[in-house]
């Protein structure tokens, strides 16, 4: 058998291989219901094969949002149509996961084919953007509020009912999105956290605030079911975060109960020159994977059989998860498994077509 078909175990949850379907924006909702482009789209690659299927970035709060089309679970109304899309991947032998969000300073903005603009708070569909401290973006674009004590209580506190609802929608796997120049990576960045109180200056303290979401989210999720962080392993970017922060970082989650770190990069810094090619993330995790010992995760430009298998038969990480390459062929898990010679369960109504 393949590695890449090989079962994988995390606490009581059973991935049948190490393909996992990577998180994918797909500002496609209304208020942050899911609806059936959500349905068919995470559905298709359950049917398609994956181990693990991953929601989008699931916002934990309406200001959360990249943008207003963005996915939510901020109040109990958004959990029967997730309920149905969970129900649907765990009826194909796939796992439901979800990752949890919050944009922060890089929230209200327009969808990418509408140009990705910032929304001001005065425009319609526009909101008040927040930050650990008031460092935009891109130098043009208006201030984020600074969070104060109370801001950052609310957002801890929203991860964790997100959390709690992730449990109620059906979800088996919970990530915390810390990457990609989101809210938490914000903190996490001496380049956007210019903060003097305990929640900024020294690594200890930039990291308190994704430690604290952790800490609560544990309140309410079962210990049986995996919880994973993704993390921007590099800001490539001088005096910014970098893959020696990414290693101490997930030491640290290792010793909090984190079960996996999904390990990407960048997204916090306009303009950062990212050397991108083939699996250029790769060695990212498989760093973070042999300093630490915790499991790991790859992303990033992974688009054959023969590249995925190799990931997990060289021990550069234990999953591979999988964007584009899953958007251009949802059933890549069954063609994989022809081009590797593995065993697959086809499903029934799809027989006919298996050569």
């Amino acid at each position: 058998m393949p590695d890449l078909f090989s079962p994988l175990t995390i606490r009581s949850i059973t991935f049948k291989n190490r393909i996992a379907v990577s998180p994918m924006c797909q500002y496609s909702s209304e208020d942050g219901f899911a609806n059936d482009w959500h349905l068919v789209h995470l559905g298709s690659r359950a049917v398609g094969g994956a181990g693990l299927v991953l929601t989008e970035a699931i916002a934990v709060s309406p200001e959360g949002r990249i943008s207003p089309d963005d996915l939510g679970i901020w109040k109990d109304e958004h959990l029967p149509f997730l309920k149905r899309i969970t129900a649907f991947i765990e009826a194909r032998g796939a796992v439901a996961g979800t990752q949890l969000a919050h944009a922060g300073r890089k929230a209200s903005h327009t969808r990418p084919w509408d140009g990705g603009k910032i929304i001001t708070p005065e425009a319609p569909r526009g909101w008040q953007t927040v930050s650990p401290s008031p460092v935009p973006f891109i130098p043009a674009e208006p201030e984020p509020l600074e969070l104060d004590a109370e801001g950052i209580e609310k957002v801890i506190a929203d991860f964790t009912a997100a959390a709690r609802r992730s449990l109620e929608a059906g979800f088996k796997v919970i990530e915390i999105h810390a990457a990609h120049g989101y809210l938490i990576h914000q903190f996490l960045s001496p380049l956007s956290n210019q903060r003097t109180d305990q929640y900024g200056g020294s690594f200890e303290n930039r990291t308190r605030f994704l430690r604290e979401i952790i800490e609560r989210i544990q309140t309410v999720w079962p210990e049986e079911y995996p919880i994973f962080v993704r993390v921007s392993a590099t800001d490539w970017t001088e005096g910014g975060w970098t893959p020696d922060d990414a290693s101490a970082l997930a030491t640290q989650l290792k010793q909090k109960g984190v079960d996996l770190i999904d390990c990407s990069t960048g997204g916090n810094v306009a303009g950062a020159k990212i050397p991108i090619g083939p699996g250029y993330q790769v060695p990212f995790a498989e760093k973070i994977r042999k300093e630490t010992g915790i499991l790991t995760g790859a992303v990033g430009l992974i688009t054959t059989p023969e590249q995925a298998n190799a990931i997990i038969a060289d021990g550069q990480a234990d999953l591979v998860l999988m964007a584009r390459e899953l958007l251009r062929d949802p059933y890549f898990p069954l063609h994989a498994a022809q081009a590797l010679d593995a065993e697959i369960t086809w499903p029934s109504q799809y027989l006919r077509a298996k050569r």
